[in-house]
């Protein structure tokens, strides 16, 4: 097995940015705009832009949640693992919001197609949108694509990508694993 650097701490920290430039030329101040990490690993994505959003471009309110997909998913009955759900925490309304569902690794779209789902028994949105920090492009089984994406990585066979937090890992890298 060996791996590859994908992105380093300061290539992270770059696309960050510029993600959090992208949703601020789409949605200006928020007010109608909500952000939502998908569990487990798509709320670091969430929680770092919301604070580049806050701290560095000065965006006063962010609604900010967490969605758990993990009894939404369509293959949460086929593995042997006991599945674990984690919390959910949307203490807002998303009824006419434009909702930008946020994610580390777009894959297959399975994860994606669970959101949608469960995002539903929160009420109907305006506009969803989707950004994710890393997207396998050729590894999709559902038709679905990002609105935002941090970088495009052309992973096939039997590789992964595998992201690191300094919050959960220690450390802020992204690896392309070859087992």
């Amino acid at each position: 097995m060996s791996q590859k650097v994908l992105l380093s701490e300061k290539e992270i920290n770059i696309i960050l940015h510029r993600l959090a430039c992208q949703l601020l030329e789409n949605h200006l101040d928020f007010s109608n705009t909500v952000l939502i990490g998908i569990q487990p690993r798509g709320t670091y994505v969430a929680e770092r832009l919301t604070k580049i959003l806050k701290e560095e471009y000065k965006v006063k309110h962010i609604d900010l949640g967490f969605l758990d997909i993990t009894f939404y998913r369509d293959d949460f009955r086929r593995g042997d693992k006991t599945l674990e759900a984690t919390e959910t925490k949307i203490d807002f309304l998303v009824e006419d919001k434009n909702v930008v569902l946020i994610d580390d690794v777009l894959y297959t779209g399975r994860s994606i197609n669970a959101a949608l789902t469960a995002l539903q028994s929160f009420g109907r949105p305006k506009d969803v949108e989707l950004l994710t920090l890393i997207d396998r492009r050729f590894s999709r089984h559902l038709p679905i694509q990002p609105n935002y994406r941090g970088r495009q990585v052309d992973a096939i066979n039997d590789e992964k990508v595998k992201v690191m937090w300094k919050e959960n890992d220690g450390k802020d890298v992204i690896y392309l694993i070859n087992k």
